[in-house]
């Protein structure tokens, strides 16, 4: 099963100033981080960010927060560790639209509200691994979301919480995936129109 660009989401989780120098492999994990968010520009994936107590830990490390504001992120400002608890999945998946019109006269395959086209797979990344970007990831399993945690763009203040979160979420059913496995399943092939756009941000 390989990533479906126009079913996917990005949500990245609490790169936030006071906490990325406490982050183990933190640089690395900022410019995954911000690679993310520009693939999700150039191919117009929707894209979200939260921040965990932002009057305590800060906004967004600048650099990312340039990149999410180019991709249109949508922000969420969080005091609960799961962001689901806070309003993310209604983000993720908003209510449908009334169906404009007289739906006497629609045909019947019409009359339902429309919500467009449902994007139900959630790509994540985020900070702490074992906090904040687990407890989502469990709680968007549980809202039946397909996640696909990006491994390199995540990290804990020590690696072993990190990997621990790992193990955990590949048994609840989360695919453990890579930043350059998003950007190459996103575009399937070197035809498309956005391949060198989505290079030049891996090289």
């Amino acid at each position: 099963m390989l990533l479906e660009l126009q079913s996917s989401q990005l949500v990245l989780i609490d790169y936030q100033a006071r906490l990325m120098p406490a982050m183990f492999e933190s640089e690395a994990i900022v410019l995954n981080a911000t690679r993310l968010a520009g693939f999700a520009s150039a191919l117009a994936v929707p894209c979200f960010y939260t921040e965990q107590n932002p009057s305590k830990l800060g906004s967004t490390v600048p650099a990312l927060l340039d990149a999410l504001k180019a991709a249109r992120a949508r922000p969420l400002a969080k005091m609960q560790f799961s962001a689901v608890e806070e309003g993310l999945g209604d983000m993720l998946r908003p209510p449908p639209k009334p169906v404009q019109g007289n739906a006497r006269s629609l045909p019947k395959h019409l009359q339902k509200s429309s919500a467009g086209e449902e994007r139900d797979t959630i790509v994540l990344a985020g900070c702490e691994a074992h906090i904040c970007l687990l407890q989502t990831a469990l709680d968007l399993l549980e809202d039946e979301f397909e996640v696909w945690v990006v491994t390199d763009a995540c990290s804990s203040r020590t690696e072993r919480n990190r990997d621990a979160a790992f193990d955990r979420l590949a048994g609840a059913g989360a695919e453990l995936v890579t930043t350059e496995m998003v950007a190459f399943e996103w575009l399937r092939s070197a035809e498309h129109p956005d391949f060198k756009q989505v290079q030049g941000l891996i090289k």
